[in-house]
């Protein structure tokens, strides 16, 4: 079997690295993968944002299926592109990807079909998000989010009516997350502990995967501005069986039943963001993909043979069972550029990787990463995941720290608190 897997990112490199381990014969391509991916696939240099480019490799490499990891190609309509082309594709289309790429349609979506998550309202201007601030209906803090893609950039919460008068300038009128913010939604503000759930579906069923709690702010104890993610523990000790059952029956099931009532059926990774509120489980958000920093959580627990899975999701013959799982706890830390979320400083020689490679229970997924003049480089705001696993959180936690502990690179920033939640 020849797979092709879209991306570039840790996410990207946990793929690889899992499909590596299949039992079946694999040969694994990745368009444009990284040094790290290039370790256990061959890499194409591609702009994974253009499904053409991408469909032209699937083509001259006769791949059997393309795997899709970021989201930028699935709002672009790749999976439809290939589905024309009669190539096997896991991903969602691109309106069944509105669920990420519109933040407005998703809370349509979810008012219509009754899936619970905060009160909201669309604003299609500035000045109607500033006339619904002044009335103050939905409270404060209240929660502005910019309604199209943002790489993990576009939400903020505002203490006061001040702040969130500034934020709406920012984002509506100043544009500082670009097109993205022409629209906006504002929500209130939930009150809980925040974890997230993972399915895969195959346009009618699906098989549950795991739950995770992700650390999104910059800084320990969740302070600073919000980050693609800065760390990952799995599974969440939040989501117990009872907590799972309802997910899954208030939230995936009438999810997936009513995309395909309406008309987008839901075929890939659904990425369900949670606040665990007195009154049950609510949506915050949803990715229409595997989240990064989750995946490289999640795969490496996976008792499974990927490839096969993900085949039987292209098909729409998905097994009715949860998938498997060890029973080991797994913790990944971001290690952050310079300047990360802003402006990143990038170039930076990386040392320590095979003393951290060295320790036991350990695996390290590369990010922003470049050879350049025969070393391994800084080359964008996340450059790894250094990943720990073991019996307990708290054995994970070491063993994933010890590891981050014997790589550097100029400028390189890390929470300290990752997986603490847990404990």
């Amino acid at each position: 079997m020849k797979i092709l897997i879209v991306g570039s990112g840790a996410r990207e490199h946990a793929f690889a690295w899992k499909m590596a381990q299949s039992r079946s014969p694999t040969e694994i391509i990745c368009a444009p993968g990284n040094p790290g991916i290039a370790a256990v696939a061959r890499c194409i240099p591609a702009d994974s944002g253009t499904p053409g480019d991408l469909l032209a490799i699937a083509k001259r490499e006769n791949i059997d299926l393309t795997v899709v990891g970021p989201e930028v190609p699935l709002s672009r309509g790749i999976v439809d592109l290939f589905a024309a082309h009669a190539r096997s594709i896991v991903g969602p289309s691109a309106a069944a990807a509105a669920l990420e790429s519109s933040k407005a349609f998703a809370k349509e979506f979810m008012a219509r079909h009754s899936v619970p998550t905060a009160r909201f309202r669309i604003c299609n201007s500035a000045d109607d998000a500033l006339r619904e601030i002044v009335g103050g209906e939905l409270g404060s803090p209240i929660v502005i989010k910019a309604d199209g893609l943002a790489a993990g950039k576009g939400v903020v919460i505002a203490e006061d009516r001040a702040d969130a008068e500034a934020v709406i300038r920012d984002v509506m009128v100043n544009r500082k997350v670009g097109a993205s913010g022409e629209r906006g939604v504002l929500e209130e503000c939930l009150s809980g502990q925040e974890a997230s759930y993972f399915v895969l579906a195959d346009g009618a069923a699906f098989m549950p995967l795991s739950s995770a709690q992700d650390h999104k702010r910059m800084f320990d104890n969740d302070r600073g501005p919000n980050t693609g993610g800065m760390g990952a523990f799995a599974p969440s000790p939040l989501v117990t069986p009872d907590v799972e059952r309802r997910i899954i029956d208030t939230i995936v099931r009438p999810v997936l039943e009513g995309m395909l009532r309406d008309g987008r059926p839901y075929r890939g990774f659904l990425y369900v963001g949670l606040m665990l509120t007195a009154d049950g489980p609510k949506v915050i958000e949803f990715n229409v993909r595997f989240g990064d920093p989750e995946a490289q959580v999640i795969l490496p627990m996976l008792d499974e043979d990927l490839p096969s899975l993900l085949m039987s999701a292209a098909g729409g013959d998905l097994p009715s069972r949860a998938a498997r799982f060890t029973a080991q706890k797994h913790v990944g830390v971001v290690l952050a550029a310079g300047g990360y979320p802003d402006s990143v400083e990038t170039g930076k020689p990386i040392s320590g990787l095979d003393a951290a490679a060295g320790v036991t229970d350990s695996v390290i997924f590369h990010a922003g990463t470049a050879q350049q003049n025969g070393h391994l480089v800084t080359s964008g705001g996340r450059v790894l995941t250094v990943v720990g696993r073991g019996a307990t959180y708290r054995a994970a936690i070491d063993t994933a720290y010890t590891a981050a502990a014997r790589i550097n690179f100029e400028g390189m920033q890390f929470r300290h608190d990752i997986g603490r939640k847990a404990l």
